[in-house]
């Protein structure tokens, strides 16, 4: 949940009239549009307030929180301190530099074009620049008369300088702005006013509604204290300085080795929590730290919020190979079908990794299965690797690099059991599809959602950096999702092509190595074609490839494969059956099917 306090909302800006035609009639004229807004919440009232000051209480799914917040009207300086079930944070801009803060108290400037972008806009919104244009400058428009739950409204488009458009829809019959419309890093969000009061002569809304497109995941925000021109002595905008470090290495030691298992493309790492475990758990870089409940329940721990399954914890002590995290907050979700789905396990219990890898330089060795933690106050990276500086958004590391030539960011994250997978909107950008004659589609993954899908292709280079990998395995996306939603993102590198390299992580310097591994081989993907789940009575068959090898031999999506090469499927993992299926083509595996129909595939090149 991302606070937000909707007064600042409430603004207009005058700008140069429009001059196009809508519907035969003159294009309305967005200043005088915006203006009848200002008038319509307080009018010359406004031109009377310099800061602002707001206490709040939101609720997300089954999660609560509260969030202080407070303003500078003329420059724009913010800060906002919150609390989200048992997760605390602060964020600020000091004018020129936002930046954000965790509950361990690191904080970071943010770098990122979406960060920075949406910042100017926050910024612009609390100027109230769009009546005050001499405070920030912007471009304006209008847009169009849309209707939305029973309502017609006027939308005017701005476009602060070094932001990105959003959107204000002013009701027609109040004059009043009842909505803004943004798009963030992921998603377009929608804020809903309601619930107007007079605050020193001005109406600001105490009730707003933030969506993103999934009613059960909206944010409410309630108003519980409403100010303006109170002193803002001692209120801190600046980055706050670094914290006293919240992890310890064992005693003499500056690093760790830390076993790790490959299984199904994903990396696990047994953890203790509260001294209580092992614990098998996914080791995510780009993930937030979840628990399953079943594990929270386990340590003694009850999940904050209104809902038994969905909510958030503190773990007082996180052990990962001898390396302490203090009280790392993890939220909690009931993915355990899901996970025994896809990943075929059911004593799975939780997700870890992005709050190790931004604390702590981790390599990643796939050749030896392990991950070295160094502590950062004695770490000097003395390999032979390539050095490729890394980019932040959010929890999501990301470098610059090219495929064939064509520029773009990409996400690095040990979550993706793939090579290379390219967003859609890259894909369509470039029109790769076309450029690679990629016309055979699969399932190549799922999220929670429901399958990944992509066409397939093997590109000639990617580079990272200085870093170069030869013909990866490519999905060119269909289904977008998560970061490869965002239009800036171009793609995202998994676990395919790291485990060419070992792989220093070292996000507290601000970069990673590449260091080339000796038996790094040729790329491959899946040689059945056919995307395979765990289910209840045996492997589910999700999807067949149209005229690849499991469609040959007659397997079908709906099949459930009861014996692999003569073996009940109970005796087989998941892994081991989709690596029996990625192997060298010619090599033939026989499926037995419920209800005893037998089916061999035999194994060829797809891509």
């Amino acid at each position: 949940m991302t606070p937000r306090v909707a007064a600042a909302a409430f603004a207009a800006f005058a700008a140069c009239a429009a001059h196009a035609q809508i519907g035969g009639a003159p294009t309305p004229d967005p200043a005088v549009v915006l203006n009848q807004a200002k008038s319509a919440s307080g009018g010359a009232a406004w031109d009377a307030l310099r800061t602002q000051h707001s206490k709040v209480s939101m609720l997300t799914g089954a999660i609560t929180g509260s969030a202080e917040r407070w303003s500078e009207l003329a420059t724009g300086r913010s800060a906002l301190v919150y609390t989200i079930g048992p997760v605390s944070g602060a964020a600020g801009f000091d004018g020129k530099i936002a930046w954000s803060q965790d509950a361990s108290g690191k904080s970071q400037a943010e770098a990122d074009d979406t960060a920075r972008e949406l910042a100017v806009n926050a910024a612009y919104r609390d100027r109230l620049a769009f009546w005050y244009p001499e405070r920030a400058p912007a471009r304006i428009a209008y847009k169009e008369r849309a209707e939305a739950d029973g309502a017609w409204f006027d939308v005017v488009r701005i476009t602060p300088e070094g932001g990105r458009p959003f959107e204000l829809w002013i009701n027609t019959e109040t004059r009043l702005i009842e909505r803004m419309v943004e798009r963030e890093a992921q998603a377009t969000r929608t804020e809903l006013y309601s619930d107007l009061r007079d605050v020193s002569g001005v109406k600001v809304p105490f009730r707003v509604r933030a969506s993103r497109g999934d009613a059960g995941r909206d944010e409410f925000i309630t108003v519980d204290l409403m100010e303006f021109n109170a002193p803002l002595t001692g209120v801190r905008f600046a980055q706050p300085e670094p914290p006293r470090p919240d992890f310890a290495f064992p005693a003499g030691r500056a690093a760790v080795d830390v076993p790790f298992e490959l299984y199904n493309g994903h990396l696990f790492v047994s953890v203790m929590l509260n001294g209580k475990g092992p614990f098998r758990m996914l080791f995510d870089s780009a993930s937030n730290s979840v628990l399953l409940p079943k594990t929270a329940s386990a340590i003694g721990l009850a999940p904050t919020g209104a809902e038994p399954n969905v909510g958030a914890v503190r773990v007082e002590r996180v052990d990962v190979g001898g390396v302490l995290l203090e009280r790392a907050a993890f939220a909690t979700a009931d993915l355990g079908d899901f996970l025994r789905r896809v990943e075929g396990m059911t004593d799975i219990a939780g997700v870890i990794g992005f709050e190790i890898f931004k604390r702590l330089p981790v390599k990643l060795d796939y050749q030896r299965a392990r991950a070295t933690l160094f502590d950062p106050a004695r770490f000097r990276y003395a390999g032979a690797g390539v050095r490729v500086p890394v980019e932040f958004r959010a929890q999501q590391v990301t470098v610059r690099g090219r495929v064939d030539g064509d520029a773009g960011l990409f996400l690095v994250n040990t979550g993706n059991r793939g090579s290379l997978t390219l967003s859609q909107s890259f894909v369509d950008d470039h029109n790769l599809r076309e450029r690679y004659a990629s016309k055979t589609e699969a399932v190549y993954g799922a999220s929670i959602a429901g399958p990944l899908r992509a066409t397939l292709a093997r590109v000639r280079t990617l580079e990272l950096g200085e870093v170069t990998i030869d013909q990866p395995v490519t999905m060119l996306s269909l289904t977008d999702a998560g970061a490869l939603a965002e239009r800036d993102v171009a793609g995202s590198v998994g676990n395919g092509i790291l485990m060419r390299f070992a792989v220093t992580f070292d996000l507290p310097g601000g970069a990673l190595y590449f260091e080339k591994a000796a038996a790094a081989g040729a790329d491959a993907w899946d040689r059945a074609g056919v995307w395979i789940e765990r289910g209840e009575r045996g492997f589910d068959v999700v999807h067949v490839v149209a005229g690849g090898p499991a469609a040959a031999a007659g397997v079908a999506p709906g099949d459930v494969i009861v014996a692999i090469d003569g073996k009940p499927w109970t005796g087989v993992a998941l892994s081991k059956l989709r690596n029996d299926l990625a192997a060298a083509p010619g090599r033939k595996v026989r499926l037995r099917m419920q209800g005893g129909t037998e089916r061999t595939i035999t194994l060829k090149d797809l891509v």
